[in-house]
C-alpha cells in the first residue's frame, strides 16, 4: 500500500488548487480523480473568472493542470471506491490502495438526471449532459435544453452556433435563476424559443430520441435534448466515513475542517452557499494550508 502525508480526492478547481499549494509546502501527496478538470470541463463559456474576459471550461482547466504538472504533481485517474479510517486513512480505488495522514475531499458534483423512462437508453443517442462536448453533432438540427439556470442559458447560446432551432424547456413561468446578461442574450437570439411552464413527461423514440412529450399533452419533435437541471454534490463516500452533512453538503469550518479529524473538504461538496470556480479555488487553498499546519504540529 502506497503511503502519503496527504491525498487529494478530486481533480477539479478545488483539488487542483489544493495540489498547487500542497506542492509549495513540499508535502508528500497525490491527487486521485476520474477526470482532470472535473465538471468544469463541460462549461461552454466562463465569463466571471478573474484574468479572463471569457474562456471555455476545458481551456480553463487545461491552464489549471499545466502548472500543477510542471511542479511534478502526480494525478492518478482512478475512481475512489471506499475510504476508511484507522490510525490513518485507507483509500481503495478501482486500481490500487493507498493510505494518508490527511485527506482533502474535493469530489465536486454530478449532473442531475430527468429521472424518466428511456433517459439512460438514449444517452449518446439524442440525450446529452454536455453542450460543449456534443453541440457539433447537431448542425442544422432542432434541439431542446431542459433548465433555466446560467448553465442552460449559456448552453442554448452555444448551440445556436450549430443548430437551426433551440428550445429551452423550463418548468417556471420565466427565467428566475440566470444572470441578467445571459437572459438578455437569450431573448435577443432569434434561434432560441423558450417554452415556459413546461415539463418533459415522456421521451419518444425507438433506437434514438425522436421527440418529447410536454405536460402529458404536447409532442415536440427534437433531434437532441440537453439536460441542464443542476447538479448534486458527490458526498456518499464522506457520509459513509461519518463526516457530518446537512442538506446534501459537507459541513466545514473556516479552515475547511470537518468533524472527522484530518479530513478536509473543499469546493462544491461543502456548505458554502456560493458554488463557483473561484470559491472552490479559495477553499482548496485553505484546505491545503490547514492540512499542512496539522502535519507540522503532529511531527
Amino acid at each position: 500500500m502506497e503511503k502519503y502525508d496527504l491525498i487529494i480526492i478530486g481533480a477539479g478547481p478545488a483539488g487542483l488548487t489544493a495540489a498547487l499549494y500542497a506542492s509549495r509546502y513540499k508535502m508528500n501527496f497525490i491527487i486521485i480523480g476520474k477526470i482532470p478538470g472535473g465538471l468544469t470541463n463541460e462549461a461552454s463559456k466562463i465569463c466571471n473568472f478573474p484574468s479572463y474576459d471569457k474562456i471555455s471550461g476545458i481551456e480553463l482547466m487545461k491552464r489549471f493542470i499545466e502548472p500543477v504538472k510542471k511542479l511534478g504533481v502526480e494525478i492518478k485517474q482512478e475512481e475512489v471506491l471506499d475510504i476508511k479510517k484507522n490510525k490513518e486513512f485507507e483509500i481503495v480505488t478501482n486500481k490500487s490502495k493507498y493510505s494518508a495522514k490527511k485527506i482533502i475531499f474535493a469530489t465536486g458534483s454530478e449532473r442531475k438526471k430527468l429521472g424518466i423512462a428511456k433517459e439512460k437508453e438514449f444517452i449518446g443517442k439524442g440525450i446529452s449532459y454536455c453542450a460543449t462536448c456534443d453541440a457539433g453533432f447537431y448542425k442544422n438540427k432542432v434541439v431542446g435544453i431542459v433548465g433555466g439556470s446560467d448553465a442552460a442559458l449559456t448552453s442554448a447560446l452555444l448551440l445556436t452556433n450549430f443548430a437551426r432551432t433551440v428550445y429551452i424547456i423550463y418548468r417556471k413561468e420565466r427565467f428566475f435563476r440566470g444572470d441578467k446578461i445571459w437572459i438578455e442574450e437569450v431573448r435577443k437570439n432569434k434561434k432560441i424559443k423558450p417554452l415556459f411552464n413546461s415539463v418533459i413527461t415522456k421521451l419518444i423514440g425507438k433506437e434514438k430520441l425522436e421527440a418529447v412529450e410536454i405536460n402529458k399533452e404536447k409532442k415536440l419533435e427534437l433531434d437532441g435534448l440537453f439536460v441542464e437541471v443542476g447538479s448534486t454534490p458527490n458526498i456518499e463516500l464522506a457520509e459513509e466515513l461519518g463526516v457530518k452533512t446537512e442538506k446534501q453538503q459537507i459541513v466545514t469550518d473556516k479552515q475547511q475542517r470537518t468533524n472527522v479529524k484530518g479530513f478536509f473538504a473543499a469546493g462544491d461538496v461543502t456548505n458554502n452557499s456560493l458554488k463557483q470556480i473561484i470559491t472552490a479555488c479559495g477553499e482548496g487553498a485553505v484546505a491545503a494550508y490547514s492540512a499542512y499546519r496539522e502535519l507540522v504540529k503532529e511531527k
